[in-house]
This record gives C-alpha cells, sequence and structure tokens, in this order.
C-alpha cells in the first residue's frame, strides 16, 4: 500500500480520538514502509475505529471505569498473597471462578497444573563482626533451609561471577558468598539471584546472599525463584537489601573480616496441585479453534499482595471479557481468559497447559496476549511473530489512538507464560506501559494497591479488550511458523 493512501485513511481518525492526550503525535508509527498488506485488509481493520472508539469510551469514561481497580482490590484485601502451593491461591481460584459465572462468561473451569510447594519459615540474618546489625532478607524461592541453629560464618563479598572466578575452593570453603551486582537491567542482573547459590556451592560455600534485584531500595529486600543446578550440592539462598549488600562489599574491599549468622527454616514439600482459571467469550463461527487468548498469572510472591505482580495483568485478562459481553460485543472467534498459575516457581502453569493442549495447537490458538510486567498507564502493544502477522498486528496497534497506546515493539517483553507458544512461532504481545518504577516494587512487600492506579487499569483494560476483539474477529487468522 502506498504511502499516500496510507495517510488518506489515517487523516480521518483525527475527528475519532476521545481522549485529549491522544491528538500529540496521531501519525506516530502510522506508516510502516516495510509493509505491503492487500489493500483490502488495510481498509478492514481501519474499519474498526468506531468499535474500538466505543470500547474506550464505555470502559474509560463509561459505567465500567474504576470497576476493574474495586475488583482487584477486592481480590488482594480478600486473600493477600497468593504463592503457589498455599491455602490462600486455591481460595483465590475459587473466588475468581464464582466471580467469572457471576459475570455471565462461558465455559468457565478450572485445568490442573502441578507446581513446586515450597514454604518459606523462619529467617533471620545479622552481621555479628566486625559490628551487630540485622540484615533484613527474603530467602528465594525454592531455597533449602540452614542447619537447625543456623550457620555462622565469615563472608566473601564480590561485585561479579568474574571477580569470584579468581577465588579458590580453599578460600570460599565454608564462607558465605555476598553477591553484590551493580543495576543492569532485569533481564542481565537477574542471573545473580537465578544462580548465585550454585555459582558458589561449586566452590564449597555454605550459603549465598545477593543484593535485591531492583534499581531502587528504601530498606526492602525482594524475593524471587532461583534455580539449583543438576548434580550440584543445595545451599540456602536469599537476597538482602541493596543498601546492605553495598556497605558488606566496601568493608570487605577495605579488607576487614565481616561474619554473618544466617538462620533460615524454608523448606521444599511435594509438588502440589493447583489450577490454570479459564473462561470464555465464545465466536460466533469458530468456537473451539482459532482462540484468542488473554492472560494474566494469579499467583503471587508471599510478600506484599501481588496488586501489580500480577494482579493487574489477571483482573484486566477476565474484565477485557466482562465489560465486551455486557457491551454486546462477540467476534468471529473465541477469546479465552486464562489465569495462570505457579508462574513465579517457573510457569508452571503456562507448561501445564501447553501439555493438555499440544495435540491440536496449530488449529486450536490463534493468537496469545500476556500481561506481566506491569499494569501502568499504558503506550502500546509489543509483538513476536512471522512478518506478515507483524503487519497486520501493525495496522490494529494504530487504532489505539483514543487511548495514545499506537507505539510497537518487537519481540514481547511481558509474556512468560506465553513463551511456550511465542518462542515456538505463534504470534503473542504483551503491554508496553510506563512502568520505569516497576522494579521498585517487584517481588517486595511494596507490591500493593498502592501502586495501582484506577485510571492507568481502565485505559489498559480497554486497551486488551479493543485490542483481542479486532484480532479476534477479522476476517482472516493470524499466519504463524510453528515449529516443535
Amino acid at each position: 500500500m502506498g504511502t499516500q493512501r496510507r495517510i488518506k485513511w489515517v487523516l480521518p481518525l483525527l475527528a475519532l480520538v476521545t481522549l485529549p492526550e491522544a491528538r500529540a503525535g496521531i501519525l506516530d508509527n502510522r506508516i510502516d514502509p516495510v509493509c505491503d498488506l492487500p489493500d483490502t485488509l488495510v481498509r478492514e481493520i481501519q474499519g474498526y475505529q468506531p468499535i474500538v472508539n466505543g470500547i474506550v469510551s464505555r470502559i474509560f469514561e463509561g459505567d465500567f471505569a474504576g470497576k476493574t481497580w474495586d475488583s482487584l482490590s477486592e481480590l488482594v484485601d480478600t486473600f493477600g498473597a497468593r504463592l503457589a502451593g498455599s491455602e490462600q491461591l486455591e481460595k483465590a481460584i475459587d473466588y475468581v471462578i464464582d466471580g467469572m459465572k457471576r459475570d455471565g462468561l462461558e465455559n468457565v473451569h478450572t485445568e490442573n497444573a502441578s507446581v513446586p510447594h515450597w514454604v518459606r519459615g523462619f529467617e533471620s540474618a545479622q552481621l555479628v563482626a566486625p559490628f551487630k546489625k540485622n540484615l533484613p532478607l527474603l530467602g528465594l524461592g525454592t531455597t533449602v533451609g540452614t542447619p537447625r541453629g543456623g550457620i555462622i560464618a565469615d563472608v566473601i563479598a564480590v561485585e561479579s561471577f568474574k571477580e569470584f572466578e579468581a577465588f579458590t575452593p580453599e578460600q570460599v570453603k565454608g564462607k558465605i558468598v555476598v553477591f553484590v551486582p551493580p543495576w543492569q537491567g532485569y533481564g542481565k542482573t537477574v542471573a545473580y539471584r537465578s544462580h548465585g547459590a550454585s555459582v558458589a556451592a561449586k566452590k564449597g560455600a555454605a550459603a549465598t546472599l545477593i543484593r535485591s534485584i531492583t534499581p531502587f531500595s528504601i530498606g526492602s529486600p525482594h524475593t524471587g525463584v532461583q534455580d539449583y543446578e543438576d548434580g550440584v550440592r543445595k545451599i540456602p539462598t536469599a537476597c538482602i537489601t541493596v543498601e546492605d549488600a553495598e556497605m558488606i562489599l566496601r568493608k570487605y574491599r577495605r579488607g576487614e573480616t565481616l561474619t554473618i549468622h544466617l538462620e533460615m527454616e524454608d523448606r521444599n514439600l511435594e509438588p502440589f496441585i493447583s489450577r490454570n482459571t479459564i473462561a470464555e467469550l465464545v465466536g460466533t463461527t469458530y468456537q473451539n479453534n482459532q482462540v484468542v487468548v488473554v492472560s494474566g498469572h494469579l499467583d503471587s510472591w508471599d510478600v506484599g499482595v501481588g496488586a501489580m505482580d500480577d494482579g493487574g495483568g489477571a483482573l484486566i485478562s477476565w474484565k477485557a471479557l466482562t465489560y465486551l459481553k455486557a457491551m454486546g460485543f462477540r467476534p468471529r472467534r473465541t477469546i479465552r481468559a486464562i489465569l495462570w498459575t505457579g508462574e513465579e516457581l517457573g510457569l508452571w502453569g503456562g507448561q501445564a497447559y501447553r501439555e493438555a493442549h499440544q495435540a491440536n495447537e496449530k488449529e486450536e490458538f490463534n493468537f496469545f496476549f500476556e500481561s506481566d510486567i506491569g499494569t501502568f498507564e499504558q503506550k502500546g502493544l509489543d509483538f513476536s511473530g512471522n512478518k506478515e502477522a507483524e503487519c497486520i498486528f501493525r495496522e490494529v496497534v494504530k487504532l489505539m489512538t483514543p487511548l495514545n497506546a499506537t507505539e510497537f515493539e518487537t519481540p514481547t517483553d511481558g509474556g512468560p507464560d506465553i513463551s511456550h507458544w511465542t518462542s515456538r512461532g505463534f504470534p503473542g504481545a504483551s503491554l508496553i506501559n510506563k512502568n520505569e518504577k516497576y522494579f521498585w516494587f517487584h517481588h517486595s512487600a511494596g507490591d500493593s494497591m498502592a501502586v495501582e492506579d484506577p485510571r492507568n487499569l481502565d485505559k489498559c483494560v480497554a486497551l486488551w479488550a479493543a485490542a483481542a476483539y479486532v484480532v479476534a474477529d477479522l476476517s482472516v487468522p493470524m499466519p504463524k511458523d510453528v515449529k516443535g
């Protein structure tokens, strides 16, 4: 499609913008010289603009305004933290099932998923030399505990795995290794949380403490899952605050001898059968194939209440269907909301769902959405998939001008559970939102309703509902090149 024709179709949309802040930069991301979709398909997608406008208006300014925040706050205020394997998570699942049925959604049910059952016990760390100081900490998911009474050991403190390589097993044996990596973005820095215990254990360390994986701290530790390497001795591992970790590193580099008393009663129990939570808005034409999935995970860590990670993503996926049904929108394809279980301990819900549905997955699934990197003020959608599907989805994203949400990036960044499919060629997307402070609160006691804004949640659920509806109603399925 030529540039002149693209602009001809774009300019009339100026009159359709419903949010004033969307007017600036209306043409951003409108022209993609790489794509050459058929004119008829481009016009078809652009024809959804009045529907998108109506969805946005009703959710953001109409009778659904504020309701998503109300539902999220009721969920987290009722059940609090929802760690996989806990009674609180299972009660929350039952609560959501009842709510989905009250909303009139269809095929509401659960599907079993085996998840690890790790239980946090008493945890304590104290610097006992050269002076006494309590060290707030949080054991990392699946960590083993210490012997009864704990361990008292001298410290080795390093900034990186590379720095640690210089130490011999004789130097490390029986020590508590403290890793203090500088923040270099979550994807890079999290390796110390994930692998620090096994890296240190190979040289005989008694335990590891990790600088919390966050760019900012006010004295709060951040938890998260860690991954013991097969065949390597399992040692206790926990995160401590940024402030304490950096203090320990400074003192160690000055040549001071530091000693820590560490006591942890964390336990790994037998795997637990949890459940993925599912509801549908059944399509008019394709009911059991070409399904469009919208999703987030319902489990959380056992600190904070999981409002941000990932209560918001779970709620916008549930309520997107609720609001579409209430507005009378029913697309050609079924939209299926899946609230995953066991994400925090290793994407267990997504894995179980893939295994249960893999026999006919190419026919069953058309597109996957997942929100798991915050529901702050949205900016657009990112995407993974082949080039033809990307070109189609770019046009869909251009419809989101009423929300000022037309940014487009590739590949997806916030879809861990759907990576079971997107990593193999299924098309999928996740939210781009203004989440610069996401890792300030991530996996900490700060993950509460205080970080969720009602109007931003409205914008996110409106974007979710509008984008899912258009993808589900298009005359063509999303192209895919599936491997494996």
